[in-house]
């Protein structure tokens, strides 16, 4: 009989890992590996939203930056002070998305927040605000 890792377990290893510094791609295989065999590939984003949590616990925030056009290192740099201030995380690293349907501004996606600060959401608020009148 087979025992059965939690997700908490499995996220919690990987997390130790990756704040330990060892490589991401080997862990990634690792992972996909484990979930392949124990045949719990259903449950990868559920894991990984875990692990997300795991590394913001640990001074670790993994964020996901959405605007229509390639960001400057100076808005770069402001976000990560940003996402600091926020969190109180030590490092942040930036996941950027390409996402033209934003038509400007910026979205960011961090473990259990987000900050919609883009003119595709503003338009949609208006539309709304309209509707209310």
């Amino acid at each position: 009989m087979a025992i059965r890792v939690s997700r908490r377990k499995i996220s919690n290893y990987i997390a130790d890992q990756i704040a330990a510094g060892h490589e991401g791609k080997k862990l990634i295989q690792e992972l996909a590996a484990f979930l392949i065999d124990t045949r719990r590939v259903k449950e990868l984003e559920l894991v990984v939203r875990d692990i997300e949590y795991e590394l913001t616990s640990r001074g670790i925030v993994l964020a996901w930056v959405s605007s229509a056009h390639d960001l400057t290192s100076a808005t770069k740099i402001a976000i990560t002070k940003l996402i600091k201030d926020r969190t109180d995380a030590k490092n942040v690293e930036l996941q950027e998305l390409i996402d033209p349907a934003l038509l400007g501004g910026i979205k960011i996606d961090l473990p259990g927040q987000q900050l919609d600060m883009t003119i595709a959401r503003r338009l949609t608020q208006l539309r709304t605000n309209v509707k209310e009148l």
